[in-house]
């Protein structure tokens, strides 16, 4: 399965900064909440005063079997964890920069796909 162009994008506009930063981080989540429904939870607050403004990604979660992928983009900085659960307890967490956290759940989810029909849908949907 190669991967779509478009996410290739929104993966490597992760390097970016400022507006080009959260334009890509919008984009990935909103791929993300639709390929994974259920499985990827975006947070998202609203900018200006007193929040009124658009709202912006603050975070992306994405639960996959016994792995549990966070995207927090704060201050106009990503910063990607991944832990690692056994029985709903964190056994490994570490820290990703956001590419290598992008590989990781790309890989992930590649796995799973070879294991479920349902996963591999999802991947699917995510990467074309």
């Amino acid at each position: 399965m190669d991967p779509d162009p478009s996410f290739d994008l929104a993966a490597a506009g992760l390097r970016g900064d400022g507006a080009e930063l959260a334009g890509s981080v919008a984009v990935l989540a909103a791929k993300l909440e639709e390929a994974l429904p259920g499985q990827a939870r975006v947070e998202r607050r609203g900018g200006g005063l007193l929040g009124r403004g658009s709202k912006q990604v603050r975070s992306v979660e994405v639960e996959l079997g016994d792995c549990s992928y966070r995207l927090q983009f704060s201050a106009g900085r990503l910063e990607g964890t991944r832990v690692l659960q056994s029985g709903g307890i964190a056994i490994k967490r570490e820290t990703l920069g956001p590419e290598a956290w992008v590989a990781a759940l790309t890989d992930d989810l590649r796995e799973q796909a070879r294991r479920s029909a349902e996963a591999r849908a999802a991947l699917e949907r995510l990467l074309g």
